[in-house]
């Protein structure tokens, strides 16, 4: 946790009334409580730590209580990869801002100007990356993230996961991006713990499966969707512009707070670096030193704005090319009924679909769902009307990307037969980083009829056809876009 200064008036005026000294103190006494008790590692967008932020709930919500006899018959699960390194091109940025800050150093040196405010560790400051020729890997905390989710998953579930393993009953499907299938290898390994005769952990080896990057809509709809890719090219411009003013702000106080030339890109970059020195480093008191709580929660903001913007309730086409995956998961739910409707037997019929991605699937995948949304918002995206931007600190909001798709964020939807005597067969419940989650479209309950399910959130979204969508043509190469 981080413990920010905070100044207090040496002098107070002489005839200040005393009720206005008391009033003054207090503020000031509140003020400083609130900064102490900061957590910069849960105001990080979507590089935050899964650990960080998992069990952050809204306290206001009360979970369902289940009718009695209700057991889980199917689980599918969407999940982000694990905490990973910085791509090669983040941390090329980062030699680029070390040798920015020395030439930045050394004038300030040859022209006598003073170095005092200038926190020791920047005056001698090189990347932990630099040198290093690859990135975008898995890292061994995000490979812990992934393990130990599989452990609780199996452990919350028994009944689903209580037959011998086989990929028909239980398929693991990833993209084809290295962090990704390392994710899935990750979680299978905790899954199946103790389920085989592999080793002093006794692990079992099982499949992992994946499509072609080319032709993935299922998992990575967003990589072959080319209305999309237009979108984001046309979009960005629009919301670096409106990052542009928090950014001037920031550089000017950073500036003036340590008497030293900043650019708005050092702030970019130092605020990048604070990120990744946090998430992947256990390091909060270097660059997320730098920014006061308000800077931090205003840098998230905009990271939270792009998100947003690009990937969430901004533009209708983030979510509705995600159909392909939506259509998936209600399919596997339908199959599991059949086989429960059909008294298949034990072991010939899926439990399970568990899948490995990306935020640019995450995200979208829980607007489909309707989460996250403030007051009549859900109503809005029926219609495919645009929200409003998500407010602005120190105002609450929903909306936050490190609660929303940290790493290893997931999205669990839990099918349950019920008893005859209940008001319907089936239910299912969501369950967002492992927490039941109210759904707007099921009158803002986490355990709805399948069917009210699929009739007021599935059903509005099937009229959009993917390939019509998105102006598929799968024969044509597709370029690689950077994948969170």
């Amino acid at each position: 946790m981080l413990h920010f200064p905070v100044n207090f008036p040496t002098r107070l005026p002489e005839k200040m009334p005393s009720v206005a000294i008391l009033l003054l103190v207090l503020t000031l006494f509140s003020n400083s409580k609130a900064d102490q008790d900061f957590d910069v590692r849960q105001h990080l967008s979507t590089v935050t730590r899964y650990g960080a932020v998992k069990d952050i709930v809204d306290n206001s919500f009360v979970p369902s209580d289940f009718p009695v006899g209700c057991t889980p018959i199917h689980l599918n699960l969407v999940a982000r990869h694990g905490t990973r390194s910085p791509t090669k091109k983040r941390m090329r940025e980062l030699e680029k801002l070390a040798s920015h800050i020395q030439e930045r150093l050394k004038d300030a040196k040859e022209k006598n100007l003073s170095l005092l405010k200038v926190p020791a560790w920047l005056l001698k400051w090189e990347s932990p990356w630099k040198g290093k020729l690859k990135g975008g890997e898995l890292d061994s905390k995000g490979e812990e993230e992934l393990y130990q989710l599989g452990i609780r998953v199996r452990e919350r579930f028994p009944d689903i996961f209580n037959e011998e393993y086989h990929p028909d009953v239980y398929p693991i499907k990833t993209t084809q991006v290295p962090r990704a299938s390392a994710s899935a290898v990750a979680f299978g390994m905790g899954l199946f713990s103790g389920k085989g005769s592999l080793g002093p952990g006794r692990y079992r080896a099982f499949a992992v499966t994946s499509e072609s990057r080319a032709s993935d809509i299922i998992l990575r709809f967003f990589d072959c969707c080319q209305t999309y890719k237009d979108f984001r090219k046309n979009q960005e411009p629009a919301v670096d512009k409106l990052k542009e003013p928090i950014l001037a702000e920031i550089t000017c106080a950073l500036a003036k707070r340590y008497e030293f030339n900043f650019t708005r890109q050092d702030i970019s970059s130092l605020w990048f670096l604070c990120k990744q020195e946090t998430s992947l480093l256990d390091i909060t008191d270097q660059a997320c030193n730098l920014f006061s709580p308000n800077e931090v929660a205003l840098l998230e903001w905009t990271d939270d704005l792009e998100v947003f913007m690009l990937k969430g309730y901004g533009e209708s086409l983030n979510y509705r090319m995600g159909v392909p995956l939506l259509k998936d998961v209600v399919q596997s739910m339908d199959q599991a009924i059949k086989a429960k409707e059909d008294n298949q037997a034990p072991g010939s019929y899926e439990k399970a679909r568990l899948r490995f991605a990306h935020a640019e699937t995450v995200v979208p995948f829980s607007c489909l769902l309707g989460l996250f949304l403030e007051g009549s918002d859900f109503q809005r995206i029926q219609r495919e009307e645009p929200l409003g931007l998500p407010s602005k600190p120190p105002h609450k909001r929903n909306w936050r990307g490190s609660i929303v798709a940290p790493f290893a964020g997931n999205n669990m939807l839990v099918l349950y037969s019920c008893p005859t005597n209940s008001s319907s067969k089936y239910f299912m419940q969501v369950l967002h980083n492992e927490h039941p989650i109210p759904m707007p479209g099921c009158d803002g309950t986490d355990f709805c009829p399948f069917e009210v399910f699929k009739d007021r959130i599935v059903h509005p979204h099937l009229k959009h056809d993917y390939n019509t969508l998105c102006n598929v043509n799968l024969d044509q190469p597709k370029q690689k876009p950077e994948t969170m």
